[in-house]
């Protein structure tokens, strides 16, 4: 028998897991000359009766058994709630599937997810084979599931996508069908390539109809990787979650009260406020997630992989599963509910004198909608606001009243541009597209829920406690240089150099307030601004003129309160389920996962809006609208149509035969 053959490779890569490289087995073998010929047919014939598995170039790993360090891809969650992946090589997965057990010594990283690859080091226990990762991946764009319409052809299909930004179509061969019919919603992932050629794929997952009304909502949450299912284990956890079992201050004889979006599935915060001879006290409740959802279990892992609830005009999915988010953890009107409080005490002009925070149970005197708790103040009380306006909301008024004193002083970024809703029919057809109205019902509670996340902050940082801040940094001085050229065309002089400040940008709000020039120059302050994110460095929050802030006022939809949450309760010893020394120290990690959570959501939120808007306007093409130009570029401009809110782009080929110059620093068009 001629050397090397079949048994002996097999028994070597048996016995060196580690050898996966060709050079690797010839060196172990101590194969030389013609033999290697030899042990590169049978390394071929191997992969081609599937013992071997090519994982690169010249690499193979035995079929049934991954390497000890290998990439790895990961696949589904399992009834636990726990991620499985399968090792992944040139020719795709193969082999057994591994269950992920976090980050390998001080390796760190965002939470892996359904679809990431990283590499791992790989082990095997009593027949269980674990993986922990060394690196995660970043997924590259050709990589990326689709999702599109299925389009029936002969011999399997294709894929037409639905992002504008996909620019091929793709191709699928029957056997990757896995059951679309024409015209079906799809999910499809891209399968390796080999050379040049269409782009085949493999259907993944059937989202709905084409026809469907509610099919905006699923392409924006396929197409951005929201998750939508809770593994079974998360859901056993949300059933069977108990408080935690800790002193709790009884504030069920304080008349607490909700206010919220008529059509809120969800009450996390709380309001009271009662008058003092030198000045209001206030209380802000707030759900305490951090008694129902334990460190590092099934139900915290998952919520942290969300990071956030995602609201589309149809539906809504919850960071946390319905019987916490819309339930236990929900501050529901006549029930006794488990919460973290915070008491504030401020003076008749508004200035905060002292707070205290405490762990709470409380009982709603009463869940009202933002137009009820306003109508009831302007005097029109409806049956259920009307028991509380004398002894609840009017020194809530008065309370806020004193507040919006400060808050001129203080003098944040006074943005207040129009926001649109899109109102859905029961058939789930857009019914109609109104602008939200803004009552002063919104701004107190927004200002005190303000005022209870600047106590935390102020709280935590005296304790020297570790936690996540909201930062929000001053525009950068290329976006302030743009901002200048831009007013220069409004004869407007914006001085470069000085330091920026809120006040500036709102005196320039204030001048153009009833000019036609408004909208537009809300806008473009809009994008001078940065982009807000969390933080475990504190640079203050620019826009709301604050040196400490972090959120605390809604942890039934974001991860990033919960944090908060949890450093109050280690650092007021409010009981044993406060922040883990694993969280603290990843605390960098948590934060960039959590920007890209939210800017995901912000991203498919605003995709959903489009495609509603698009459908609503579907049966109206040739008629005429009123519009606004939001901005210009060298091929065409934006436009914002002033009904809808709907933005759209005019190419400069279509104004008219003239041609059109761009001025970037007129930020203009101007025709020959």
């Amino acid at each position: 028998m001629s050397f090397p053959d079949k048994e002996t490779v097999l028994a070597f890569l048996k016995e060196n897991p580690h050898a996966t490289s060709k050079q690797d087995i010839a060196r172990g073998l101590k194969v030389k000359g013609r033999e290697r010929h030899t042990l590169r047919a049978i390394l071929k014939e191997l992969e081609t009766d599937g013992t071997l598995t090519k994982t690169g170039k010249r690499a193979w790993a035995q079929s049934d058994q991954p390497p000890p360090t290998c990439v790895i891809r990961f696949e589904r969650t399992n009834k636990d709630g726990e991620l499985v992946a399968r090792a992944f090589g040139k020719e795709g997965a193969y082999g057994p599937d591994i269950i992920f057990d976090g980050y390998a010594g001080r390796a760190r990283g965002r939470a892996p997810g359904v679809g990431d690859r990283g590499l791992a080091r790989v082990k095997e226990t009593s027949g269980v084979w674990t993986a922990r990762l060394l690196k995660l991946f970043e997924e590259r764009d050709e990589e990326r599931p689709v999702t599109g319409i299925y389009i029936n052809i002969a011999r399997g299909g294709r894929v037409k996508p639905a992002s504008r930004k996909v620019k091929h179509e793709l191709h699928i061969r029957e056997a990757d069908r896995n059951g679309a019919e024409d015209g079906d919603l799809v999910l499809a992932r891209p399968l390796p390539q080999r050379g040049y050629g269409p782009v085949r794929a493999q259907i993944v997952e059937i989202l709905g109809r084409q026809e469907d009304p509610r099919a905006a909502s699923l392409l924006a949450i396929a197409g951005h990787n929201i998750p939508t299912e809770f593994p079974n284990g998360v859901v056993e956890q949300a059933q069977s979650a108990k408080p935690a079992d800790v002193p709790r201050t009884d504030l069920r004889e304080t008349p607490l009260i909700t206010i919220d979006p008529v059509d809120a599935r969800d009450h996390d915060d709380a309001v009271f406020a009662e008058a003092l001879e030198d000045g209001f006290r206030v209380i802000v409740a707030i759900a305490d997630v951090s008694a129902f959802v334990t460190n590092d279990s099934l139900l915290d892992r998952e919520a942290l992989n969300r990071g956030n609830s995602t609201y589309f005009p149809d539906r809504v999915v919850p960071m946390l599963p319905f019987e916490l988010s819309a339930d236990a953890c929900s501050l529901k009107q006549g029930q006794d509910r488990h919460c973290m409080a915070v008491e504030i005490k401020f003076d008749h002009s508004g200035t905060k004198r002292s707070h205290r925070f405490m762990r709470a149970i409380m009982r709603s005197a009463g869940a009202l909608s933002y137009e009820e708790a306003q109508q009831a103040i302007d005097g029109e009380p409806a049956d259920r606001s009307k028991t509380l306006l004398d002894t609840v909301l009017k020194p809530l008024w008065s309370a806020y009243a004193a507040l919006s004193n400060a808050r001129e002083k203080r003098g944040p970024l006074d943005l207040d541009l129009p926001e649109r809703k899109v109102e859905i029919g029961e058939d789930g057809s857009v019914a109609g597209i109104r602008t939200k109205e803004r009552f002063d019902a919104h701004k107190l509670i927004e200002e005190f829920m303000i005022q209870a996340n600047v106590c935390a902050a102020e709280t935590l940082e005296q304790k020297k406690s570790v936690f996540l801040y909201r930062v929000h940094d001053a525009p950068s001085d290329a976006k302030i240089a743009a901002l200048s050229e831009y007013l220069k065309t409004l004869d407007i002089k914006w001085p470069l150099g000085e330091r920026t400040q809120t006040h500036r940008f709102n005196r320039l709000l204030s001048d153009f307030e009833d000019t036609e020039n408004a909208e537009a120059v809300s806008e473009i302050v809009l994008r001078t601004q940065s982009q807000a994110i969390y933080s475990p460095e504190n640079i203050g929050h620019f826009g709301l003129n604050l040196k400490k802030y972090a959120h605390f006022t809604s942890p039934i939809r974001r991860y990033s309160d919960l944090i908060v949450h949890r450093a109050l309760i280690t650092a007021h010893g409010f009981g044993p389920d406060g922040l883990s020394e694993k969280q603290s120290v990843q605390l960098e990690e948590i934060a960039e996962h959590l920007v890209r959570t939210e800017r995901r959501s912000m991203a498919a939120e605003r995709e959903a809006t489009d495609r509603y808007l698009a459908h609503f306007l579907a049966d109206r093409v040739g008629a005429e609208f009123a519009g606004r130009i939001t901005g210009v570029t060298a091929s065409g401009l934006f436009v914002r149509l002033d009904e809808t809110g709907a933005d759209g782009f005019c190419p400069a080929s279509q104004i008219s035969d003239e041609y059109w110059a761009y001025s970037a620093q007129a930020q203009a068009l101007i025709g020959d």
